[in-house]
């Protein structure tokens, strides 16, 4: 089951800032290059980039990764030509970059929110752009899957309403494209992690724990959970593999929460 071999993933966001830990598309990367697929990375830091490059190829597998700005169409262009150079088709598409800064509509800078809409939404459109046509004109057809946050289903405690309100219009994009693409073999889901543990979490313990208290910040994340913790990167990668496997050849247009729980109980936040 679930078996990618020499199937050609194309992936944004897999990089890895540290050896330790894993992040959410460092995870998705090793655990689709070990169910055997191929691995095409564009990542904003090439260096990052490499690391997780590194990592897959320690453990047998293939990875090529390409210094990738998703914001800029020429750029995803040379993403996804270089990955058709190297193995002539792709056959399953993630989307993986994101980033949220705090600010409510009265306090965010113009600029802040219009830097929010390019990375986390237009790099969606802009990959899906250059790949769809590609993925329509295979006998095999193709798989996207996007990687979305609960935060787009509701507020989480925290003041972000741009970051909130990408995750929301990717599902929705999710949606439409999928029903849109449906009858030319293509699929389109998206992954909507919860509170997950990755180097990155670390960081932001690091600059937002009150008191610089960074165990209690952990703790009161954990404790946002109905399951008492928070996932991790490979909750994530589990989801995203099953989506883009055979096994989920008649699931499209659907999201696939990774939670915990959180977005189906009350007064958690």
């Amino acid at each position: 089951m679930l078996d990618l071999t020499r199937k050609v993933v194309l992936i944004t966001g897999l990089g890895q800032t540290t050896d330790q830990g894993w992040g959410i598309g460092a995870a998705i990367a090793t655990k689709l290059a070990e169910q055997g697929a191929l691995i095409f990375g564009g990542n904003r830091s090439l260096e990052s980039a490499k690391r997780t490059k590194s990592r897959i190829e320690a453990a047998g597998g293939i990875c090529d990764v390409r210094e990738t700005d998703v914001t800029n169409s020429t750029s995803v262009k040379e993403l996804v030509d270089a990955c058709m150079q190297r193995h002539g088709r792709i056959d399953i598409l993630v989307n993986n970059v994101g980033k949220s800064e705090p600010g409510c509509p009265a306090a965010m800078a113009e600029d802040t929110w219009n830097a929010q809409m390019d990375l986390n939404l237009k790099s969606i459109y802009l990959t899906c752009h250059h790949v769809l046509p590609i993925m329509e004109n295979q006998a095999t057809g193709g798989s996207i899957v996007n990687v979305s946050s609960i935060a787009g289903l509701r507020y989480i405690g925290k003041p972000q309403v741009a970051y909130s309100t990408t995750k929301a219009a990717m599902m929705q994009f999710t949606k439409v494209t999928a029903v849109m693409y449906a009858a030319k073999g293509v699929r389109l889901n998206t992954v909507v992690p919860g509170l997950i543990y990755t180097p990155y979490t670390r960081e932001l313990a690091k600059r937002y724990a009150p008191g610089g208290d960074e165990e209690e910040y952990m703790r009161m994340r954990d404790g946002q959970v109905p399951m008492g913790r928070m996932g991790d990167g490979w909750d994530v990668a589990n989801a995203v593999v099953f989506l883009a496997s055979d096994e989920a050849k008649y699931i499209t247009g659907q999201e696939l929460v990774v939670d915990g729980g959180i977005t189906s109980s009350t007064g958690r936040t």
